[in-house]
This record gives structure tokens, sequence and C-alpha cells, in this order.
């Protein structure tokens, strides 16, 4: 599976490792250098991250699942209680 960002993040990542190089390195990167390291990026450590965020959502949807019935639990059986209440708060004084 090829990662591909929208046009307006790809151009936002391209100038951020222009700016990255920029500030950081003794070299200048060009945008068609700074580019091609962002599709290099991409490809090769892209799937990793993907596949780790893939994983995390996995697991969080899990713990969630694991957890519906304490959400939405309802108490069964509760009618009766209501009027043996009812009848016990009567009785007393």
């Amino acid at each position: 599976m090829t990662i591909a960002l929208p046009k307006d993040v790809h151009q936002q990542a391209v100038a951020s490792i222009e700016r990255y190089f920029r500030e950081n390195m003794d070299e200048k990167i060009g945008n068609i250098a700074a580019s091609g390291l962002l599709g290099f990026f991409l490809e090769e450590i892209g799937p990793s991250i993907y596949n780790q965020a893939v994983a995390d959502v996995q697991e969080r949807l899990q713990q969630r699942v694991a957890e519906v019935d304490y959400e939405v639990h309802e108490e069964e059986f509760l009618y009766w209680q209501k009027f043996d209440r009812a009848k016990n708060s009567k009785g007393r004084p």
C-alpha cells in the first residue's frame, strides 16, 4: 500500500524538511530534493508508522469493546422492586 499525502500536506511537509535542513544542517536542501526525501520516508518508513498506528487503534478499540458492557449495562428485573420499595416506605412509621 502506497502512502500518499494530500497535496497541501505534501507541500507543508516539504517546506518543513527544507526548514529543518536550513536550521540544523550545514547545507541547504532544495524543493525537489526535499520532495524526494519525503517520498523516500513515506515509502521506506511510512508503512512502519502506519502499521503501528493501526495496531494502536486496534488495541484501543478492543479496550472499548471490552468496556461496552459496563457503559451500556442495564439492571434487570426492576419492575417489582419499585412496588416493594413503595410498600416498605408506606409501612414505616
